[in-house]
């Protein structure tokens, strides 16, 4: 994605660019150093000059919740980044994760597009 078309598309259109790129970004304020996500244009705070910056992409699981069904279960889980914004998404090699459990972002592509789901750390992994 070109300067010019950052400038003209929305951070929504933005962020899921820098997705099928392969990159997990989110937005932080330069004038407070507030975190931002979902993309928007204005931060909580209030800050405006939001700027794109490459997640760390870990995290620890903040809540989850396990949907079952006859013939699958799948999971919906809070995750809060190690930058203290929450995102939802999934564990999508456990049925479950434990409140508190280390977490690992990674880009994964679906039918719907790219999209950021999370793995568990395992104790002793770098």
């Amino acid at each position: 994605m070109t300067d010019m078309e950052r400038q003209e598309a929305g951070p929504q259109a933005i962020y899921e660019a820098y997705l099928a790129q392969g990159r997990f970004m989110i937005q932080r304020a330069e004038s407070t150093g507030e975190y931002v996500f979902w993309p928007r244009v204005v931060a909580p705070s209030g800050a405006t000059d939001l700027h794109w910056v490459e997640a760390k992409g870990t995290g620890t699981i903040y809540a989850i919740t396990v949907n079952r069904a006859r013939d699958r279960s799948w999971n919906v889980a809070l995750v809060q980044l190690d930058e203290g914004v929450r995102m939802m998404s999934t564990l999508p090699e456990e049925e479950t994760g434990e409140i508190g459990a280390r977490v690992k972002a990674r880009i994964e592509t679906t039918e719907e597009g790219p999209r950021v789901v999370f793995y568990l750390v395992k104790e002793g992994a770098a």
